[in-house]
């Protein structure tokens, strides 16, 4: 009971809150943009029967837009996938809760398929079914508003995101120097290939992209590499080696020390007798 109490409890968040004010004005300008390109086109009541949607994306595309989950292809494909589904569930099943259930369903498949899983394009299609007299009247033609929101948001996201420094869209390939920044240790935890088992084997919809998934997994190693070097109980050195170092000796007064000593690690002091660094032999 308490470990399902406890999973209720929200982990915190990475993020500074500049990034979300960031995310949050951008995404008020995209859904605002988008409804007042709408309603000047196609009018007041179809635009506001697209605001959910059109709203749920906006938190995508500006607030995880590196997620594999807001990608252009993903808002896009969604729509249009959606779209066509919720027509083709109207004409078999007419404006019903069934014909809104099975178009859910149809364009998860669909877009899982298509590799464009978007969230909010469910809810697109559950739109077009519910609006009998706005959207479903429309027909094929309904497709233009979807569309259009749809595009318009896109293209606020891309200039937004990119002039606030978030790179978007995410690319399939990290650049030639980013790939050098992030370049694994020679002798890494884990290949590339394991990461692929591991993502096979979990079998589940992940909202991240596979190069980002992998860098993070490197940074986590390294930094967990350097905090095994350096996270050293100084007071526990100290007390073990009764020699220290100041900044007057050389690397080859170090060595004797170290080589005269069971010890591994060797304190430098200052003149105040405060440690101020650590040299150590590492296996």
């Amino acid at each position: 009971m308490k470990t399902l109490l406890r999973s209720f409890i929200p982990h915190s968040l990475n993020t500074h809150p500049g990034e979300w004010s960031r995310a949050a004005l951008g995404a008020c300008l995209g859904v605002l943009l988008s409804a007042l390109l709408s309603r000047q086109v196609f009018g007041i009541d179809v635009t506001l029967h697209l605001l959910g949607p059109i709203g749920a994306s906006a938190v995508l595309l500006f607030a995880v837009s590196t997620g594999a989950l807001a990608q252009p292809w993903s808002i896009i494909g969604s729509y249009l996938v959606s779209t066509l589904i919720a027509l083709l569930c109207i004409r078999l099943f007419g404006n019903t809760v069934s014909a809104a259930s099975v178009a859910v369903c149809s364009a998860m498949l669909i877009m899982c398929i298509c590799r464009c899983l978007h969230p909010p394009g469910a809810a697109v299609a559950i739109s077009i079914v519910t609006s009998k007299t706005e959207l479903s009247a429309l027909g094929m033609q309904v497709l233009l508003p979807v569309m259009l929101n749809a595009g318009c948001l896109l293209a606020t996201a891309l200039i937004y995101n990119n002039l606030t420094r978030v790179r978007y869209p995410k690319p399939h390939l990290r650049s030639q120097a980013s790939a050098l920044s992030t370049t694994p240790p020679e002798h890494p935890g884990f290949s590339s290939d394991d990461l692929e088992q591991a993502l096979n084997d979990a079998g589940a919809f992940i909202d991240v992209s596979r190069n980002d998934l992998e860098t993070i997994l490197h940074r986590t190693e390294a930094n967990a590499q350097h905090r095994n070097r350096t996270d050293i109980d100084t007071a526990r050195i100290l007390v073990r080696n009764t020699q220290s170092l100041s900044l007057e000796h050389s690397l080859a007064d170090a060595m004797n020390m170290l080589a005269s000593q069971d010890g591994k690690y060797l304190p430098v002091l200052d003149a105040e007798r405060k440690v101020i660094g650590i040299i150590s032999l590492v296996d």
